[in-house]
């Protein structure tokens, strides 16, 4: 196998403000673009040439990787007039591909955080003789995901769109956003209008006849969609829970960019990235954190499970808890935030205006 797509044109709009300047999969995570570990995965399983499907601020994508030869890659841009959905976005980028009628395609949605097995999932599409085949994962709550039934030899048997009710839950077995398609499968999709795979393209298939084959895999999986998450993904990134080649340095407690500044007597953990030209001052203690390029910690701030966008200055004293900060905002001395604030790009908030509890 050589080939692949990316999906990468949603507009990420659960992960705002992180994604008013940035698309999602260039939001960095321990240090890079998301994509950057994606793009590193696939070409350790074999891949060398990925088409990307854009869209939003699709100008982004092209200046930073180029033609892919950093990665020893070679990368194609498709960027959609209007959205496509998934599988319109596949559809729309089919004519970049240079594998034969009854050649794989491996296909992986932009924003999931995966330690899949990808050799093992094309193995299992060529062994099956399958058309389709989908990477599955198991989850304790299905009801957020699409439900994906398997029979005993793993051939698919119904999607299920996010059940509502204990009787719709009939399997915890979810689809993982990664596949493998018959190239000539790809062909078969709608052109030139918005296209769901999870909701049209996989049901027609089924209903047609078509061998789905479904694998499970139930190593590291996390959907990056929520801050919360990219946080932790980031965070477990670094920590070596999630694996990639593409970490720009050792795993351990924390990884801190080599133009970054951090007091000795500062503490960071739990996986927290200090990016490039960021500055963590005396005192501050930084846990499971991402701080973005040119941020700016004051002394004695303490950061728990958040993010921190590009340029933006947290005061002296400040606690966040599960908090996202934009880019370039500014959050004054001895304010208080926690679980769910997103403290919007450029916005100022003055010292001491904002807590939870007491100031004394």
């Amino acid at each position: 196998m050589t080939e692949a797509i990316l999906l990468v044109g949603g507009k990420g709009t659960r992960l705002r403000p992180l994604t008013v300047h940035t698309p999602k999969p260039m939001v960095p995570a321990a240090g890079v673009p998301f994509l950057t570990h994606q793009l590193a995965r696939a070409k350790a399983a074999g891949v060398d040439h990925i088409v990307l499907a854009t869209s939003y601020l699709a100008e982004v994508f092209e200046p930073y990787f180029g033609d892919g030869s950093a990665l020893g890659l070679h990368i194609e841009y498709v960027t959609e007039e209007e959205p496509l959905g998934t599988g319109g976005a596949i559809r729309n980028v089919a004519s970049r591909l240079h594998s034969g009628p009854d050649d794989p395609v491996l296909i992986f949605n932009g924003d999931i955080l995966t330690g899949l097995d990808i050799r093992a999932l094309v193995d299992t599409h060529k062994t099956a003789g399958a058309d389709v085949s989908l990477h599955l994962t198991k989850v304790a709550d299905p009801r957020a995901f699409g439900l994906v039934p398997t029979d005993e030899s793993g051939r698919v048997l119904a999607f299920l769109e996010k059940p509502q009710t204990p009787e719709e839950i009939v399997t915890d077995q979810i689809n993982a956003g990664a596949y493998v398609f018959r190239r000539s499968v790809i062909d078969t999709i709608p052109q030139g209008r918005p296209v769901s795979v999870e909701r049209e393209t996989f049901p027609d298939l089924l209903a047609a006849g078509a061998h789905l084959q479904g694998m499970v895999d139930s190593t590291y999986w996390l959907d990056l969609g929520t801050p919360a998450a990219f946080v932790r993904g980031s965070a477990d990134l670094v920590l070596g829970r999630a694996p990639s080649p593409a970490v720009p340095g050792r795993c351990g407690d924390s990884l801190v960019l080599p133009t970054a500044t951090v007091a000795p007597d500062a503490k960071l953990t739990g996986g927290t990235v200090v990016g490039e030209g960021a500055f963590v001052a005396e005192g501050a203690r930084v846990s499971g954190s991402t701080i973005l390029p040119g941020a700016v910690i004051e002394p004695g701030a303490v950061i728990t499970d958040s993010l921190i966008g590009a340029k933006a200055r947290v005061g002296e004293r400040t606690v966040l808890t599960g908090t996202v900060i934009g880019d370039g905002a500014v959050v004054g001395a001895d304010n208080e935030l926690r679980e769910g604030v997103r403290v919007w790009c450029d916005a100022r908030i003055p010292a001491g205006a904002l807590r939870f509890s007491s100031d004394q």
